[in-house]
């Protein structure tokens, strides 16, 4: 029997790779299933807005009965909860609490978005900007880990008609004390968005972040977050974004 080869995740310095240029990563994924980039938010930066996301509780949204909360509204948590005239009702006023709570941070977001991917980069009309996920320690995510998916719930009919391109970028800014990665499966989008067994045999690769690490995968891509154990709550940036027209990228949370 032939063995497949190990899965490749493409990791790198952002020290390094902005000395040389920033070259655009996006052509990484056709190899790998997923980029890393080490150190993309500065570590003061990255504790700041760490501390600032716990201090905005209050603003924090509530999805699935507690299982995990956001700071800002996250439309595929929404949508699965019969919840999408509320996150577009809402939406303004939910990139308002963000900004509020962590000042330049969507922005900050879709300029390392438009660094890695060496497009054009801009918010999808009516939808939210990047928010922040909170997945509370001792929770169902740390104790069993998260549901296996695909990042497809916020692609247009066209998007996933045509296959256009997509990414998923996430940047820590807090990590577990034990645990908390990412697993990402070598199985990509195929039409339904339940994972088949051949899905779920299919190689992987655990990502182990690292404060202020920033991960890009195609949002095609199967993955899960692991469970985690200790004090501390897993905290992460998450943006998402479909390639509208050549080299031209639209965003939401």
């Amino acid at each position: 029997m032939t063995r497949q080869p190990a899965p490749t995740l493409a990791t790198l310095s952002a020290a390094r790779w902005r000395s040389a240029g920033s070259p655009a990563l996006l052509p990484r994924l056709d190899q790998a299933l997923g980029v890393l980039v080490r150190g993309a938010l500065p570590p003061e930066r990255c504790a700041d807005w760490s501390r600032r996301v716990l201090r905005a509780r209050r603003h924090w949204v509530r999805d699935f009965g507690g299982e995990q909360f956001a700071l800002g509204r996250a439309f595929y948590t929404h949508l699965e909860t019969d919840q999408a005239k509320l996150y577009f009702d809402d939406a303004a006023a939910s990139d308002a609490r963000v900004e509020r709570a962590l000042p330049g941070m969507q922005a900050w977001t879709r300029a390392l978005f438009a660094e890695l991917t060496g497009g054009l980069v801009r918010p999808r009309l009516g939808f939210c900007g990047p928010g922040v996920h909170v997945f509370p320690s001792g929770g169902q995510v740390a104790t069993k880990g998260g549901v296996i998916h695909f990042d497809v719930e916020g692609l247009s009919p066209i998007v996933l008609d045509r296959g256009l391109r997509t990414a998923s970028l996430v940047v820590m800014l807090q990590t577990p004390e034990r645990g908390g990665g990412l697993h990402l499966f070598g199985a990509t989008y195929r039409g339904r968005e339940n994972a088949t067994r051949a899905d779920l045999a299919s190689p992987r690769r655990l990502v182990g972040y690292r404060n202020g690490d920033a991960l890009l995968m195609s949002s095609y891509r199967l993955h899960q977050i692991r469970p985690f154990r200790g004090d501390l709550d897993r905290v992460s940036i998450t943006l998402h974004a479909a390639e509208v027209d050549r080299g031209v990228w639209e965003t939401w949370f």
